[in-house]
């Protein structure tokens, strides 16, 4: 398995003061994946955090948010569609339970699942060609 990347999806009250937050301990900001709703935090070339309020979170999985706050989605980047699928369907065939449905927006492809305890994991692939050019054609 080739995993290049984590990103830690994390509920927030406050996207403001907690975007204040992980900046303090020295997290930096992605502003291409920022708004609003969710702040993109950089903690190394490979490992990311993204807050979100509720409301955002909440679009990402049909179970209901934590309310003691442990709830989180962890998304590994893998380098292909193909190794998406491999590591989706091995998860399936070793108990683990589909938690939303497939996702393809051409420049980024996923899959999501429970393990055994219903820890949320979502395994993603981005082309970041075709997402530059998708978001160089919004701009544009």
């Amino acid at each position: 398995m080739a995993i290049t990347s984590i990103f830690v999806n994390l509920p927030v009250a406050d996207v403001r003061a907690s975007t204040a937050f992980y900046e303090a301990v020295g997290a930096s900001v992605n502003p291409d994946f920022s708004d609003e709703t969710s702040t993109s935090l950089v903690l190394s070339g490979a490992v990311y955090i993204q807050i979100m309020n509720h409301e955002k979170f909440a679009s990402f999985t049909k179970q209901p948010i934590a309310a003691d706050g442990i709830e989180v989605i962890n998304a590994l980047g893998v380098e292909s569609r193909d190794e998406v699928d491999r590591i989706a369907g091995a998860a399936l065939v070793a108990g683990g339970t589909e938690t939303h449905e497939t996702k393809d927006i051409g420049w980024m492809y996923g899959r999501a699942f429970a393990d055994l305890d219903g820890h949320h994991w979502e395994v993603m692939f981005m082309d970041e060609a075709a997402m530059a050019e998708a978001f160089a054609a919004e701009a544009g």
